[in-house]
């Protein structure tokens, strides 16, 4: 019997990556390897086939971490192989080509310059460095969301602690009637102290999204910066940007883009560059060269050239026909159970104002108690959300989610609030 080259290889991934009393078991499964050189055809069962799904439950909590698609996942895996096999040879020659090919790409997808381009390990690191690396003085002002990502508030906060910042927050309402409303609560927390506003493109805990380009006009217009997160926005909507107008922006590779968990990315506007200390030393290259905020030492960088196998198999499937997709799935559950009693949708009515990830509540149950009967009685994975006036589940469903999953949930949810008084 002839054995490939390519089953080799999957065997090795497969008997390095996994105990002992588990390789029986692989994490790959047999799938129809995409041709990538042929459109896609909007054919979900096929995208379905490409994911090793768990049966126990129903996974609707895709936004913390998308898993990888098989054809993925197998070319991350032998990409570990071949840099485990070539040890510091490919870490001090090809490494660097491999990064830098990565990196153009990205920027290609993203719409912005790769000398405005770093990858980072996630949106927090990101957006970190930015907070880090501005130079406060004393009697400064911040301007964000109390909806905002913890992380980053905490940043905030560790700021003002050192360097006697002032963070004014804003309340987000759950579902403006119009852009101009949420501009005008951003417009109102400015002040000449303030150096720096912070917004969410995506809201993580309710789906919202947020008129960037909007906010971003009038924060310029009265001379204050603007960075954003956009944990779950990148490969989730149809955007670019050159066209929202900001001065940072970050994100999660890991999340829409289907990366392995640890691929991230910061966006610095060029002019904004030199201004910016980095977190840790950097003397080696220009103030200028965004390389200075990436100085993170010896970094698992088959994580970074594996968002070239995730960028094949999203660019196949085509940004426009994921948010599609996506916000189908969304509005397909929330339609039905919408007008039910007792239930409570934390997300914008307008359909355009969201599109994957959604928050549902139900009146007289916690939002962790609902996560928990969810999961325990109907076998849906979730996750319970009580901050900043948003009580209720997140369900945030992928690319390979069925009708039929989201009929169970449905089903639960009309279950579950019938019940209540």
């Amino acid at each position: 019997m002839q054995f490939s080259k390519r089953q080799f290889l999957k065997s090795l991934a497969i008997g390095a990556l996994l105990p002992f009393e588990a390789k029986s078991k692989s994490i790959l499964q047999s799938f129809h390897k995409p041709n990538y050189s042929v459109p896609f055809t909007s054919n979900w069962d096929e995208i379905r086939s490409h994911y090793l799904l768990k049966k126990e439950y129903i996974n609707l909590e895709n936004g913390y971490y998308s898993i990888m698609a098989q054809p993925v996942l197998e070319a991350y895996l032998q990409d570990i192989q071949k840099i485990n096999l070539e040890g510091s040879y490919y870490l001090r020659t090809v490494q660097f080509d491999d990064k830098l090919n990565t990196k153009q790409r990205l920027a290609n997808y993203l719409g912005c310059e790769p000398e405005e381009l770093i990858i980072t390990r996630n949106t927090t690191e990101s957006l970190d460095t930015v907070i880090s690396g501005i130079d406060w003085k004393p009697g400064d002002e911040a301007v964000m969301a109390e909806q905002d990502y913890g992380s980053m508030l905490d940043m905030f906060k560790q700021q003002a602690n050192r360097y006697g910042i002032t963070n004014k927050k804003i309340s987000l309402p759950i579902d403006p009637k119009t852009d101009e409303e949420i501009v005008d609560l951003y417009a109102q927390a400015i002040t000449k102290k303030t150096r720096l506003l912070m917004v969410c493109h995506m809201v993580n805990i309710s789906g919202q999204i947020l008129p960037i380009k909007k906010i971003c006009d009038m924060a310029h217009s009265k001379g204050v910066q603007v960075m954003v997160d956009g944990a779950h926005a990148v490969s989730q909507i149809n955007f670019k940007l050159s066209d929202l107008g900001c001065d940072y922006y970050g994100s999660s590779l890991h999340k829409w883009l289907g990366c392995p968990l640890g691929a991230g990315i910061l966006y610095v506007k060029k002019e904004n560059i030199e201004a910016l200390w980095p977190i840790y030393g950097e003397y080696g290259v220009s103030k200028t060269n965004i390389a200075k905020l990436n100085h993170t030492g010896t970094h698992p960088v088959a994580t970074d050239i594996a968002i070239n196998h995730a960028l094949d198999y999203s660019l196949w499937i085509g940004i426009e026909n994921k948010e599609k997709r996506l916000r189908y799935l969304q509005n397909y559950w929330i339609d039905k159970v919408s007008s039910h009693k007792n239930i409570v949708i934390n997300t914008p009515s307008n359909k355009t104002r969201s599109c994957g990830i959604a928050n549902v509540g139900i009146k007289g149950i916690d939002a962790i108690e609902l996560a928990k009967i969810l999961l325990n009685q109907y076998k849906i994975w979730t996750v319970g959300i009580n901050t900043a006036n948003i009580h209720g589940v997140r369900i945030t469903p992928h690319l390979y989610t069925t009708e039929k999953e989201l009929n169970t949930l449905v089903d639960a949810l009309i279950e579950i609030s019938n019940l209540t008084k």
